[in-house]
């Protein structure tokens, strides 16, 4: 099935950098609509009344951070099956493992660049 990439894509980094690197990620990948949020709290109220086909998330943010609010996501019925990206500097394998465990649909270690945003993107969502 083919990935619509017209979907709306929220990204969440309280690094104003690393929204505009994703941005253009996904940019180069043609995904263009795109919405940012600058933590947790945030991006889950644009969730509540928005309408998302994908989110890609930082780990680690305050007030709320990644992990959080992926188990926000997977409690809340209507946002429980969307499609969530969790990005992080950090590869422990214990980070790994509780980001599955709340529900991760996949994981992406930093530094990145569009390739592997692509394949993970691919994964997720099914071949473009």
């Amino acid at each position: 099935m083919a990935i619509d990439k017209s979907m709306n894509v929220l990204i969440v980094d309280d690094y104003k950098t690393m929204l505009r690197i994703i941005r253009n990620l996904l940019k180069q990948i043609d995904f263009n609509n795109v919405e940012e949020a600058s933590d947790g709290a945030e991006a889950l109220g644009k969730l509540r009344t928005g309408h998302f086909g994908l989110v890609i998330s930082d780990w680690n943010m305050q007030p709320m951070t990644g992990l959080e609010l992926l188990q926000e996501v997977r409690q809340d019925a209507k946002l429980k099956t969307l499609p969530f990206i969790m990005i992080t500097a950090e590869s422990k394998t214990e980070n790994v493992v509780a980001a599955k465990q709340a529900g991760v649909s996949n994981y992406i270690v930093k530094p990145f660049n569009a390739e592997t945003l692509k394949e993970k993107i691919e994964k997720v969502l099914g071949n473009a």
